[in-house]
């Protein structure tokens, strides 16, 4: 049994700052080694659970945050980008089920650190009128491959906003959100005990998880932060002006609407 472990940083126990989640500074990478732990905890609990294979995907910003030396030796690890499943690459690797450490409720929302995909460019994203965070993208997205979500770990916002999309997923809490940037956290010893033990009973359950499928084509409707993004984004011919701030799109699958906003997520750039 193959396990795909996907980690991203906002909502590991002990991050509430910006300055945490990014590259530079004595800040991020104590988060990135406490990012680091948390994984290994997840590996930890799927080979308790019986996992016979297990990758781990870096899903935090550039995809190269995890520390290769300290992670299980049991795990493959998946780094770096651009590539084409983003949060969910692994998941074409023959998986039974995917773990989702980390993570962090959607843009808009009041946990900490709450953003889709890029908080620059996205306020809200839409797929078939469901508003979803990355947790619900790259949950459908695995659905779309058959793969259920197992487990999931972020703060108590993200959990409510996710349960009832992935209604039989194992949530593992790590903090309690009293703001964006504040909260009251597990000690990162007592949120790796807490996610290995979540991993390992998720694991046992594999059998009577259903997997989150969204019917295609995709109706995509995204709100930008800015009407001048939404201007860029509409140099894509295929894309629909709704509002000033708001655009629209049609995706043959999960998968292509993933790639075509992690698309207009890099051109975004081009008003920083």
């Amino acid at each position: 049994m193959k396990i795909l472990i996907s980690v991203d940083i906002e909502g590991v126990a002990g991050v509430f700052q910006p300055e945490q989640t990014r590259a530079g500074n004595p800040e991020y990478e104590r988060a990135r080694l406490l990012m680091t732990h948390e994984a290994n905890a997840a590996i930890a609990g799927a080979f308790d659970g019986g996992a016979s294979a297990v990758l781990v995907n870096d899903s935090h910003g550039g995809y190269r945050n995890l520390l290769p030396d300290l992670l299980d030796e049991r795990a493959q690890a998946v780094l770096g980008k651009p590539r084409y499943l983003g949060m969910m690459a692994g998941v074409d690797e023959g998986v039974a089920g995917v773990c989702l450490i980390g993570y962090h409720s959607r843009a808009q929302g009041r946990g900490v650190l709450a953003h889709t995909i890029n908080s620059f460019a996205f306020a809200r994203v839409y797929f078939n009128e469901f508003e979803l965070g990355e947790a619900g993208l790259y949950g459908a997205l695995a659905g779309e491959f058959g793969v259920p979500v197992l487990l999931a770990s972020g703060d108590d916002v993200f959990i409510a906003e996710t349960t009832p999309l992935l209604p039989q997923t194992v949530f593992v809490q790590t903090k309690r959100a009293t703001g964006q940037t504040s909260g009251i956290s597990l000690s990162p010893s007592q949120s790796c005990s807490a996610i290995r033990a979540g991993v390992a009973t998720a694991l046992a359950q594999l059998a009577s998880v259903r997997h989150f499928v969204l019917q295609a084509p995709i109706a995509v409707r995204v709100q930008t932060q800015t009407p001048a993004l939404a201007d860029l984004f509409c140099q894509w011919p295929s894309l629909q002006r709704l509002a000033g701030d708001e655009i629209a799109f049609e995706a043959p699958t999960v998968q292509a609407a993933v790639r075509m906003l992690n698309c207009l997520s890099a051109m975004s750039a081009l008003l920083r």
